[in-house]
């Protein structure tokens, strides 16, 4: 059950394409955050309206279960409220703080599931694939058992990539990783799913 923090005011939703609810109205989500800073209930209220479906459906994408995707999801916006005091002067990276905190939910929850989650970080070289192809083939919907297999740093790239719209430096901002790190992440996650879609084990 998700924790009711909207106001009876907040309509509006801004959850449409990804991306577009960020830039549409970076404006009045700053001016949001510092209200909410102030401790401002219905300020943070409208901030869940508006990306409580984005959190979600980038937690659900990894862990895969509805249930826990909610519970995840719940936590983070309760999280994120106690420790709002920390966005004072820093507004602007907002909405990336709130999917570092899902990704730390996301992470401790597959340590619990599965004892050995190790990262495999094994070299690749230049692989032929376009972003083109890749957004095609996400249209299709068993792609996403596909990105399940992946290592979760890799996982985590495609799904903000490609399922979220978000760009380079953003997704850098909230892995804590350089930009570089981050292309060859999203190489190697290429490659495997390249090789997984292409019959390969």
């Amino acid at each position: 059950m998700m924790m009711d923090f909207r106001s009876k005011s907040a309509g509006q939703n801004g959850t449409g394409s990804a991306g577009e609810a960020v830039t549409a109205d970076q404006l009045t989500v700053i001016r949001l955050v510092e209200r909410a800073a102030e401790g401002d209930v219905e300020a943070y209220g409208e901030l869940y309206s508006i990306y409580l479906d984005r959190i979600y459906r980038y937690v659900f994408h990894q862990v895969r279960d509805k249930m826990i995707a909610e519970d995840i999801t719940e936590e983070v916006f309760v999280k994120a409220w106690k420790a709002i005091d920390s966005c004072r002067g820093r507004e602007k990276t907002f909405l990336p703080w709130l999917y570092r905190i899902a990704q730390n939910h996301v992470i401790d929850n597959l340590r619990r599931r599965r004892k050995q989650a190790s990262i495999e970080m094994e070299t690749v070289g230049e692989v032929g694939i376009t972003q083109p192809e890749v957004e095609g083939d996400l249209e299709r919907q068993e792609l996403l058992g596909v990105i399940a297999r992946l290592p979760q740093n890799q996982r985590q790239v495609i799904i903000l990539k490609f399922i979220e719209g978000l760009d380079n430096p953003e997704i850098a901002s909230i892995m804590g990783k350089s930009q570089g790190a981050v292309r060859v992440l999203q190489m190697r996650a290429l490659a495997k799913l390249r090789k997984y879609l292409g019959g390969g084990k």
